[in-house]
C-alpha cells in the first residue's frame, strides 16, 4: 500500500500557515516546510516564518535547520524531507508538505531523481557564477534560453542559482534539465497523496502581500537584515538573495531609499505569487481550494479537505469526524 501524503500549498500570503495547523491537528499530521527560505536561522521576519508559539503543539520539520551561509538546494531538501517523512510514518502520523516552493513539492510527490554529478567539480558552476556577478543575471539567463528555452521560461532570471544548475546539468549531461524533469514527472507517485492549492482572488492576494510587507517593516525587517549584515552575511549568499533581503541590503548600502526598497519587495512578491499560481496550475492532480467559494470559513474549507482525504483513503472515517 502507498503511504499517505498531504500537500497544502498556494501563493505567498494566501493563508497556508494557519490552515496547515488546523489541518495537522485534524488528521494527526506533522508539517514539513517546503520553503526555500524558512530553513535558515535568524531570518524570521522577512520569511514570515512560523514561530514556536504559533505552532500550537504541531511538530514542524525543516525550519531553522541551516545558517544563512550554508548552501541549501533541492538535493538537500529531498534528502531531509524524506528522512522526516520516514520518522513521521514511524510515529503513525501523516506528513503534510506545506509551503510555496513547487519544485520541492514535486521532487517528493514523484520521487524525482537528480543527477548530482556537478557536486564533484565546481569549476563550471564557479565560471557561471562569475559571469552572473560580472554581467548580471540576465546574461546567464539568456545563455540558458539558447540551450533550454523551456527551463528559461520556467526559471526567473533573478533565480541565478537555479539558472546555473540548469546550465550546469546541460553542460555535464548534454541533456536539457527540462526534458529530464518532464520525464521524472511522468513517473507514478509512490504516495497516496492529495495536492491542495489554497487560492483566492488575485487582487486580495496582492492586497495581503502589501499589508504583510508593511507589517514586516514595522516588526523590524531592517534591523533583522542589519544584524545579518553585521554578522558577515552578504549579498553573495543565496540566502541573502531572498525576497525582502536583497532589497533591504540595497537600502543599507545606500543604493536606494527605504521607500523604494519597500516598493520593490511588494512588486516582486506580487510577481512571485503570480509565478507560483502558474506553476501550480500546470501540475497534475492538484485540487484548487478557492477561499471565496467557502465564504472564507476555515471550518468549511477543512471539512471539504477532510472529505477528499477520506475519499482517497488518506485518512480514516474516525479521523474525518474529529
Amino acid at each position: 500500500m502507498k503511504k499517505p501524503l498531504i500537500i497544502l500549498t498556494g501563493p505567498t500570503s494566501v493563508g497556508k500557515t494557519e490552515l496547515s495547523i488546523s489541518l495537522a491537528k485534524a488528521v494527526n499530521g506533522e508539517i514539513i516546510s517546503a520553503d526555500s527560505m524558512q530553513v535558515y536561522r535568524y531570518m524570521d521576519i522577512g520569511t514570515a516564518k512560523i514561530m514556536p508559539e504559533e505552532m500550537d503543539g504541531v511538530k514542524h520539520h525543516l525550519i531553522d535547520v541551516f545558517d544563512p551561509k550554508d548552501d541549501f538546494n533541492i538535493f538537500l531538501f529531498k534528502e531531509l524531507a524524506t528522512k522526516a517523512m520516514k520518522e513521521i510514518y514511524e510515529r503513525g502520523h501523516i506528513p503534510i508538505l506545506t509551503g510555496g516552493t513547487g519544485f520541492y513539492i514535486q521532487s517528493i510527490i514523484y520521487d524525482i531523481e537528480f543527477n548530482n554529478e556537478e557536486d564533484k567539480d565546481n569549476s563550471y558552476r564557479e565560471e557561471l557564477q562569475a559571469l552572473a556577478d560580472e554581467k548580471g543575471s540576465l546574461f546567464v539567463h539568456n545563455m540558458l534560453k539558447e540551450v533550454d528555452p523551456e527551463s528559461a521560461e520556467q526559471i526567473h532570471h533573478n533565480n541565478v542559482k537555479r539558472v546555473i544548475r540548469a546550465l550546469e546539468y546541460f553542460h555535464l549531461t548534454g541533456e536539457k534539465i527540462s526534458v529530464h524533469n518532464n520525464e521524472q514527472r511522468q513517473k507514478e507517485s509512490p504516495y497516496n497523496f492529495a495536492y491542495f492549492v489554497l487560492n483566492d482572488h488575485r487582487e486580495l492576494i496582492y492586497k495581503r502581500i502589501d499589508e504583510r510587507v508593511d507589517i514586516m517593516v514595522k516588526n523590524g525587517l531592517v534591523d533583522e537584515v542589519t544584524k545579518l549584515k553585521e554578522i558577515g552575511y552578504d549579498r553573495s549568499l543565496v540566502s541573502m538573495q531572498g525576497l525582502g533581503y536583497k532589497e533591504i541590503l540595497d537600502y543599507l548600502d545606500g543604493q536606494i531609499s527605504l521607500d523604494e526598497a519597500i516598493y520593490r519587495i511588494k512588486r516582486d512578491t506580487r510577481h512571485f505569487a503570480k509565478r507560483q499560481l502558474t506553476w501550480f496550475g500546470r501540475e497534475k492532480e492538484v485540487i484548487f481550494v478557492n477561499k471565496n467559494e467557502f465564504n472564507y470559513q476555515k471550518e468549511a474549507i477543512l471539512d471539504y479537505m477532510k472529505n477528499i482525504l477520506k475519499e482517497k483513503e488518506i485518512i480514516k472515517e474516525q479521523q474525518n469526524e474529529q
